[in-house]
C-alpha cells in the first residue's frame, strides 16, 4: 500500500473513537500544585470569558467545587461577575429558586502547561496557561464550542 492512501486511512481510523459527550457534564477536578495567584489568574480568565459567551443571566450556576484553590479562585471570579453561584454543599435559597446552569471544569498539567476547561451544556471553553514561578499566563489563543 502506498504512503499516500495509508496517511487517510490512519487519520479516519484514528478519529472514529472520537465523540463529544452530550449527556452530562464530567465532574470537576484540579491538580493541587495549581495554587494561589495561578489558580486566581486562569479562573479570573476563563470567567470573564465565560461571562462574554454566557452574557447576563439571572439562573444561578451550580458549581461541583473541590478542595482545590482553584474551585474557590473560579467560585469568586463567578460572584465577581455577577452570577450567582450555588455550590454542592449549600443548597439553592429561596430567591434562587430556578434550576441552576450546572458548570464543570477541569485542569490537567501537560508538558509544562496547564490545560483549563470550562463546560455548561451549552458553551465550552478551553486555553493553555504557561505557569511559571506561581504566575499563570494565556499560551494558546481561547478555543470556544457552542451547543444549541
Amino acid at each position: 500500500m502506498q504512503i499516500r492512501y495509508f496517511l487517510p486511512i490512519a487519520i479516519v481510523i484514528a478519529l472514529t473513537g472520537c465523540q463529544t459527550a452530550t449527556d452530562g457534564l464530567t465532574s470537576s477536578a484540579a491538580p493541587p500544585d495549581i495554587t494561589g495567584p495561578a489558580a486566581s489568574a486562569i479562573a479570573g480568565d476563563l470567567a470573564g470569558r465565560f461571562a462574554e459567551q454566557a452574557g447576563a443571566t439571572t439562573t444561578p450556576i451550580r458549581l461541583h467545587k473541590d478542595t482545590s484553590d482553584f474551585a474557590g479562585a473560579l467560585e469568586a471570579a463567578l460572584k465577581g461577575w455577577g452570577y450567582s453561584v450555588v455550590t454542592d454543599e449549600k443548597p439553592a435559597s429561596a430567591k434562587d429558586a430556578s434550576k441552576p446552569m450546572e458548570l464543570a471544569y477541569s485542569l490537567a498539567s501537560l508538558d509544562g502547561q496547564v490545560l483549563a476547561r470550562l463546560s455548561t451544556d451549552n458553551v465550552e471553553l478551553g486555553r493553555a496557561y504557561t505557569v511559571s514561578n506561581g504566575i499563570a499566563v494565556p499560551a494558546s489563543p481561547l478555543s470556544l464550542m457552542k451547543r444549541d
